[in-house]
């Protein structure tokens, strides 16, 4: 029973399922220490916004940033306010108005139903057209963002995803899936959009309580760039997050139907790159360098940094040398209070169960670090 009112309590921060989150319990347990002195937190990193989540619980204040569209569709979520009817009633909206620009592709054809496919393309192109963006917009876009996608279910009553058999964190490659959905003779299954939101939302507690924030306060831009720290117009004191892990490159790719959604290709990007850079161990430490580098500059009396970060094992790297190499690079001055291996938690994996696919645990560590 505990467990199924902490997983009722949470259900938006787990509006869309997104491959690469942290716990919440990371965020929550280090910001309550300083709930008494109502710090302005902001995660560079912030990804489908489990830190905004935790400050919105806690009456913090936060930012996000995140270079991915589909992070901070998901994150902005965490920070709106609406009645679950106003969202239905937009829904209902966008659903009246006929798709022009629907992919022909034969992954589509056995992603979706006909059907399916018609209303979800109607709810893209009402939501690429809106004109101001509105709390209920908003949470539209994160609820049908976490239902493109995800496992078959036997009851079409209870079915909380749109597609055919597919993981829910991230998105297979056609082809692939296209082999895979015929070699099991897979179909889509037919059900109501409009059915499918309502018991996503019946799943979420009441969305239209006040709190200290608003969706404006998360940023889609690279963290680097001093353009993009200028955007924040608070000065915070509490950096909270997790920067992408050494080795890991296809954010963009892993999450192409999603990204489709928010009005880029019907196919695979293979040009898009990652955020920081890659190209050897020094690289990359200078990349997350300029993060830090931004992050040292608030004028807030002081700044903790509290940093999740790993590697993947195949990367056969020190991820407590890379986060002493990107300290040094920021040319700022740092002091590491600790470095503690982080608990192994399964929630933060991919579903590759779904489709059979390996992965293996990242190995990471939680890092203390103050400016001096």
């Amino acid at each position: 029973m505990a467990k199924l009112c902490y997983l009722k309590e949470n259900a938006l921060n787990a509006i869309c399922p997104y491959f690469t989150m942290f716990p919440l319990e990371f965020p929550m347990r280090h910001l309550a220490k300083f709930k008494k002195e109502d710090p302005v937190i902001i995660d560079p990193f912030c990804g489908r916004g489990t830190s905004m989540f935790a400050a919105r619980k806690l009456g913090l204040k936060a930012w996000g940033i995140d270079s991915s569209p589909v992070a901070t569709a998901i994150a902005r979520a965490k920070l709106a306010s609406c009645s679950k009817e106003d969202i239905l009633d937009l829904a209902r909206d966008l659903l009246q108005n006929a798709a022009t620009d629907m992919p022909e592709s034969e992954f589509f054809s056995k992603l979706y139903t006909s059907q399916t496919l018609k209303d979800v393309c109607a709810l893209r192109e009402g939501l690429l057209s809106h004109a101001h963006e509105t709390d209920a917009s908003v949470m539209l876009r994160a609820l049908v963002l976490g239902a493109l996608h995800g496992p078959l279910n036997k009851s079409l009553d209870t079915a909380i995803y749109f597609s055919n058999q597919m993981p829910r964190t991230f998105a297979s490659k056609p082809d692939y899936s296209v082999r895979y959905w015929d070699q099991r003779s897979l179909v889509p299954p037919a059900i109501s959009v409009l059915d499918v939101l309502k018991r996503k939302l019946d799943r979420i507690p009441t969305l239209d309580e006040q709190f200290t924030g608003s969706f404006h306060q998360i940023i889609e831009g690279d963290s680097q760039l001093e353009i993009t720290r200028a955007k924040v117009a608070d000065d915070f004191s509490i950096v909270i997050t997790s920067p992408p892990y050494y080795g890991m490159k296809t954010y963009v790719q892993d999450q192409w139907i999603r990204n489709w959604f928010l009005g880029g290709a019907s196919t695979v990007d293979y040009t898009s790159g990652p955020q920081l850079e890659h190209g050897g161990v020094t690289t990359f430490a200078e990349s997350l360098g300029k993060v830090w580098r931004n992050m040292a500059d608030t004028r807030a009396d002081s700044l903790r940094m509290f940093i999740r970060f790993g590697i993947i094992p195949s990367a056969k790297i020190d991820a407590k040398k890379i986060m002493q190499m990107s300290l040094e690079a920021s040319g700022k001055e740092w002091k590491i209070i600790s470095i503690r291996s982080a608990e192994t938690a399964a929630e933060g994996k991919r579903q590759a169960t779904q489709m059979k696919s390996k992965s293996s645990a990242a190995i990471e560590y939680d890092f203390h670090v103050v400016r001096r």
